[in-house]
């Protein structure tokens, strides 16, 4: 199946040779995405800013592929601090409603930029 590469300019540019988004059929594999503002390009400030700026992140990437955050099946998050996981849940409830995608939460030694949350996802596109 050949792949397609799905990019847009309301999220920020890969950081690295890396695409935002790879589709392959009815699947996007979306690279994992940090709080970094697409017009700025600098790293929001906070677990809350950053958590919101993923989100929004997403779903941009999403959208550029025909998809809706409700259209994710599996998120990967990571945290540089277990301590954020219900702040991060909590934040994620205001973008996502049931049926929930499937989820892995991990803790972290680090990420790019000094991020405190990144994530990952597959989205099952309609």
């Amino acid at each position: 199946m050949p792949k397609q590469i799905i990019a847009s300019k309301e999220a920020p540019a890969a950081i690295g040779p890396y695409s935002q988004a790879v589709r392959v059929g009815d699947m996007v594999f979306m690279s994992g995405q940090i709080g970094l503002d697409p017009t700025t390009g600098m790293l929001v400030e906070g677990i809350d800013a950053q958590a919101h700026q993923v989100f929004l992140n997403m779903r941009a990437v999403a959208e550029a592929a025909g998809a809706t955050l409700d259209d994710f099946v599996k998120l990967t998050v990571f945290v540089v601090d277990l301590g954020d996981f219900a702040k991060v849940n909590e934040i994620m409830q205001s973008y996502f409603k049931a049926p929930y995608p499937a989820r892995s939460t991990v803790e972290v030694s680090g990420l790019p930029r000094g991020a405190r949350v990144e994530m990952e996802g597959i989205i099952a596109v309609k």
